[in-house]
Formats: C-alpha cells, sequence, structure tokens
C-alpha cells in the first residue's frame, strides 16, 4: 500500500512533540595550539577513531560522539542520499573526512559532507586536497549538548557553501554569504525540503524504524516533486 502524503502542518505539528535534548558528545577544547601540533595529532591518531579533531586559529576541539549523535547524524545522512537519489541527483558522501588548509590556520571533520553540484570534479579522486580540489558543496553537524557556532568560521574559512546544523530538536539551515553564514529557510541544494520534514523524519524513526521512516521520506519527496 502507498504510504499516504503528509502534510507540511502536520510535519510542523509533530516536530513540536520532539523530546527535550540528552548528552550527544563529550569535547576537550585546548588553546595556543600550533597547526604543527594539530597535523601530527590528526596524523598520530589514524583514520580509524572515533573522535572529530576542529581547529581554528590556536584552539582545537577533540570531540566524541555519543550514540544519540551518531545515530541522528547517520539518519540525516541517509535522508540526504535517499533525496538526491529520488531527485535522481548526483552525490558523493565524503563522510567525516579531514578538511583543512593551513594558509587559513583552520581544520574540521565534519559529521557528514557531501559533493553534489560539484559531485563530477571529484568522483574520480581517491584523495582530496583542498589547495587544488573544491570543498564539499554540504557539510552536517551535530551539536546536541553543546552550540557548534564556533565551528561555523571554520566551514566558511573552508569555502563550504551550506551548512547544516541540528541541535537534536530541529535541523537549520545555512548558506555561505560574503564569508559568513546566513540562517535560512530554503535549502538551495534541496528547495523541496522545508528542514520541518527532517525534523518530524528523525522523530518518527524513533518509532516506525528507519528503514520504514527512509521508505515514507521517499514517497513524501517524490509526491512533493509530482506536485
Amino acid at each position: 500500500m502507498a504510504t499516504p502524503v503528509i502534510a507540511l502542518q502536520s510535519i510542523e505539528e509533530q516536530s513540536l512533540e520532539a523530546p527535550t535534548k540528552t548528552i550527544g558528545e563529550e569535547r576537550v577544547i585546548l588553546h595556543n595550539i600550533s597547526w604543527e601540533t594539530f597535523d601530527r595529532l590528526l596524523e598520530e591518531s589514524g583514520n580509524h577513531r572515533n573522535t572529530r579533531f576542529y581547529y581554528l586559529d590556536g584552539t582545537l576541539e577533540i570531540m566524541s560522539p555519543l550514540f544519540v549523535h551518531e545515530g541522528s547524524n547517520r539518519f540525516i545522512e541517509r535522508l540526504i542520499c535517499a533525496a538526491t537519489e529520488v531527485l535522481e541527483m548526483n552525490c558523493r558522501l565524503a563522510g567525516s573526512v579531514t578538511l583543512r588548509e593551513k594558509p587559513k590556520k583552520a581544520g574540521a571533520e565534519p559529521d557528514s559532507s557531501f559533493y553534489i553540484q560539484n559531485e563530477r570534479l571529484v568522483r574520480h579522486l581517491t584523495e582530496l586536497d583542498l589547495s587544488v580540489d573544491p570543498p564539499p558543496d554540504l557539510v552536517v553537524e551535530v551539536d546536541i549538548t553543546s552550540s557548534s557556532d564556533w565551528r561555523m568560521p571554520i566551514y566558511a574559512r573552508l569555502g563550504i557553501p551550506e551548512l547544516w546544523q541540528y541541535d537534536g530538536l530541529t535541523v537549520q539551515y545555512y548558506l555561505l554569504k560574503d564569508d559568513e553564514y546566513e540562517a535560512v529557510q530554503i535549502s538551495p541544494t534541496f528547495p523541496i525540503l522545508p528542514a520541518p520534514v527532517i525534523d518530524m523524519y528523525l522523530q518518527r524513526r524513533l518509532s516506525i524504524g528507519e528503514s520504514q521512516a527512509i521508505r515514507e521520506f521517499k514517497d513524501w519527496i517524490a509526491n512533493t516533486k509530482q506536485s
């Protein structure tokens, strides 16, 4: 049986029923850290780890995501992949790839990152070098315990055009404009996808399961695309 179209008004009503936030991350913030030390920590930590590093002008944040954080992050990633599939958009997942530029004294490992508009420029790559390659078109930051606003200048310096921030309750879209992020209501990558839709499915998965929520989401996208 086909999944019924869920009205946006219903989505907004359901999003109001979201539970209170819980602890989603553990953080350590260090100051007066040189770029060389940051670079060495990345190298010595390797790729198989559960921590993510963020660096800006000598300040280093080391973040360890907990269960609720990583579950939300991976589900948002699945929603984005589902949307690109239904909308027939090419997408290359870059995950938590290390993004860094020494001249800009900025580095980050986003929760999720995606090449969509520039997918054709990186589809053949096995390594990423931001000195010659474009940065991801979209990054997702999940920050349930505390705000990730201090990271926004990092992504701005790295030239990330679009950022989605999820605080455990709602998703907010940001667009890079004049080297700063501006909150927007419409995602330029997915103009048919209001943020309350994502909020609703993030909650709905907890009651009906993630696979069923993804199936319903795909139906919603398909029906919205046709209307």
